[in-house]
C-alpha cells in the first residue's frame, strides 16, 4: 500500500478518504526540517498545509516520494523546481475555498455599507448615535467586479441575489459565459466610472499588480466602496488611504494586503475602512473541503496515476518526456508570447503542428501552450486545468498537424483570436533544442527570447530604431539582443529587445510616446 505522510493538521474526513483508496495515511505534524528530512525517505505521498516547507534538502531526502499535495492554493512554501527537477508532481486544490470566499466578500459588503465596525463600538461606549450611522442599500447599486472566475462568478450570483447590477471587467469572459451569469461585460474605465461599489477577484500577476493604481483609483465614481479578498498589491493602499481622507471614495473593506501580516498602516486610523486578517478561506467547510480534495486527488494519483490540479507536470509518458522537452519549451514561450500581449477577451485558439512537431503525442504541447497563454491573468492555471479553464470562458480550443512545410524540419503555430481579431505567432526549435520565434503578426523574423524583452509594433519609418535605442541607452537599459521584422517597406515593423533587466513601466511609457508606434510591451520568460 502506497504511504502518505501528513505534516500538517488535516480533516477527519480526509483521512477517511486514504483509507478507502488503500492508501496509508500516517499523520505526524509539528515535525521539524531535520526530523521531517530523516523520515521523509519512507513515504511515497506529502501533504501540507502552509507550516511545513518542502525545501531542495526534504526533496532531496525523498527517496520514494511522488507526489507533494498541498491542501489549499498557495504553494509559496513548497520548491516548485526542486520538486519538478526530482520528479515529484506537486498539487494543490484552486477551487476549495471559492464560497467561502464569496461569502467573505458579501459579508464585508454589507458591513461596510452599514458601518457596523464604527456602530458596534460607539455603543459599546454607551453612546447611540443613529443619526451619525447613516448607512446605504445595495438593492439597486452597481457592483463592479474586477475577474469574474470561479469566485467572481459566485459573487455575481449572490449579489443579484440581494438586487444588485452586475458589470464585469475580466478580458478571458466569453459573451456567452457572460449571458449565462446575467452579467455585463465592460471594459476596465467603463467599469470604475460606473461601479457603486467594486470588489476584486483576480490573481496577482504582472499583469494586475496594482490595478487599482492611484490614477485609476481617481477615476472611479464619487462616492464608490472597494472591496478586496483576494490578492494584497491589486490596490495602490497609500492612494485608497489618501483618496478616502479626500473623500472620493467612501471606504473600503480588506482582507488581504500587499504586507503580511499587517502590523502597522495608515488605513488603521481611517473609521471608513474594515480590516480583516487575510479571513477568505477561513471555514470549517473550506478547510475540510480542500482537505478532501487533495486527498482524492493524491490517493488518485498513487492508486491509478490519475493526474488532477498538478501545477508542474502534464500527462506525459516516461518514454515521451525526453523527446517531448525542447518543444514544451518552445509551446511554453509561444503560449506566453501571446497571452502577455493579450488584452481583451479570447475567442479562439488554433495551434498548429508542421513537420516533426506533428508527429508528436501534441495533447500535452497543447496545453502547455494554453496553459502558459491563459497564466498571465489567470495563475491558477496550470497544465492540466487550462483546457477546463477554457471551456468554461468559452474559448474555442482546437488542432491540427501537417506533415510537410516548407523552409522548416518542424513549426509550430499559435493562432489566437481576440475581440479585436486574430493574430499569430510561430516558432521553431534551433538544431532540435533551442526556441526560436520566426514570425509575429504574419510578419517574419528570426529571435530568441530571453528573461527580459521589450515588444514593439510600429509603423516602418526612418529614424524609429535609433530614437528607440536612445530612449533605452538614456535610461541605462542595456540592449543584449535587437529582432526586427516588417510586412512591407513602410508597413507594419515589429522589434524584439532582449535586454538585461526588468524594464520600468515608466520606460514603457516613454517608448509608447515615440512617433510611429502602435503597441508596446515589457515581456518576461
Amino acid at each position: 500500500m502506497p504511504r502518505v505522510l501528513v505534516a500538517d493538521e488535516l480533516s477527519p474526513a480526509a483521512l477517511e478518504v486514504f483509507a478507502r483508496r488503500g492508501v496509508t495515511a500516517e499523520v505526524r505534524t509539528g515535525l521539524s526540517k531535520d526530523r521531517l528530512i530523516e523520515i521523509i525517505g519512507a513515504y511515497d505521498g506529502l501533504i501540507v498545509r502552509s507550516a511545513t516547507k518542502v525545501t531542495k534538502e526534504v526533496l532531496e531526502a525523498a527517496t520514494r516520494l511522488q507526489v507533494v499535495g498541498r491542501a489549499g492554493i498557495g504553494v509559496d512554501n513548497i520548491d516548485l523546481e526542486a520538486a519538478t527537477a526530482k520528479g515529484v508532481i506537486v498539487m494543490n486544490t484552486p477551487f476549495g475555498n471559492a464560497v467561502t470566499t464569496a461569502e467573505h466578500t458579501i459579508a464585508l459588503m454589507l458591513t461596510l455599507c452599514r458601518q457596523i465596525p464604527a456602530a458596534d463600538r460607539s455603543t459599546r461606549a454607551g453612546k447611540w448615535e443613529k443619526s451619525r450611522f447613516m448607512g446605504v442599500e445595495l438593492m439597486g447599486k452597481t457592483l463592479g467586479i474586477i475577474g469574474c472566475g470561479n469566485i467572481g462568478s459566485i459573487v455575481a450570483d449572490r449579489a443579484q441575489g440581494l438586487k444588485m447590477r452586475v458589470i464585469v471587467f475580466d478580458p478571458f469572459l466569453g459573451p456567452e459565459r457572460a449571458r449565462e451569469l446575467g452579467v455585463e461585460k465592460v471594459e476596465l474605465d467603463e467599469l470604475l466610472a460606473r461601479a457603486d461599489i467594486i470588489t476584486l477577484h483576480t490573481p496577482l500577476t504582472e499583469q494586475t499588480r496594482n490595478i487599482l493604481s492611484r490614477e485609476r483609483l481617481m477615476r472611479t465614481k464619487p462616492g464608490v466602496r472597494i472591496i478586496n479578498c483576494a490578492r494584497g498589491g491589486l490596490i495602490d493602499e497609500a492612494a485608497l488611504g489618501d483618496l478616502i481622507k479626500s473623500g472620493h471614495i467612501a471606504g473600503a473593506a480588506l482582507d488581504v494586503f500587499a504586507e503580511e501580516p499587517l502590523r502597522a498602516s495608515p488605513l488603521f486610523e481611517l473609521e471608513e475602512v474594515v480590516l480583516t486578517p487575510h479571513l477568505g478561506a477561513s471555514t470549517r467547510e473550506a478547510q475540510e473541503n480542500v482537505a478532501i480534495q487533495i486527498a482524492e486527488q493524491v490517493s488518485d494519483y498513487l492508486t491509478t496515476g490519475a493526474i488532477v490540479n498538478a501545477l508542474n507536470m502534464p500527462s506525459v509518458t516516461a518514454e515521451e518526456a525526453p523527446r517531448l522537452k525542447p518543444y514544451m519549451r518552445l509551446c511554453e514561450q509561444l503560449g506566453s508570447f501571446a497571452g502577455q500581449l493579450t488584452e481583451t477577451g479570447l475567442r479562439a485558439v488554433t495551434v498548429t503542428y508542421a513537420g516533426k512537431a506533428a508527429t508528436l503525442n501534441t495533447k500535452p504541447l497543447t496545453q502547455v501552450c494554453l496553459a502558459a497563454l491563459l497564466r498571465p491573468l489567470l495563475d491558477s492555471v496550470n497544465m492540466v486545468n487550462a483546457p477546463a479553464v477554457a471551456r468554461q470562458r468559452d474559448i474555442a480550443v482546437t488542432t491540427s498537424q501537417r506533415e510537410q512545410i516548407e523552409g522548416y524540419q518542424t513549426l509550430i503555430t499559435l493562432e489566437v483570436v481576440t475581440e479585436r481579431g486574430p493574430r499569430t505567432v510561430s516558432g521553431t526549435l534551433f538544431q532540435d533544442a533551442e526556441p526560436r520565434v520566426v514570425e509575429v503578426r504574419g510578419i517574419p523574423m528570426e529571435a530568441r527570447l530571453g528573461p527580459h524583452m521589450l515588444f514593439v509594433r510600429n509603423q516602418d519609418k526612418p529614424g524609429f530604431i535609433g530614437a528607440l535605442g536612445k530612449t533605452l541607452g538614456d535610461a541605462q537599459i542595456n540592449i543584449a539582443t535587437f529582432h526586427l521584422g516588417r510586412d512591407r517597406p513602410g508597413g507594419d515593423a515589429i522589434a524584439l529587445v532582449e535586454v538585461d533587466g526588468p524594464i520600468p513601466e515608466s520606460i514603457v511609457e516613454e517608448v509608447r510616446k515615440l512617433p510611429n508606434v502602435l503597441q508596446v510591451k515589457a515581456l518576461r520568460f
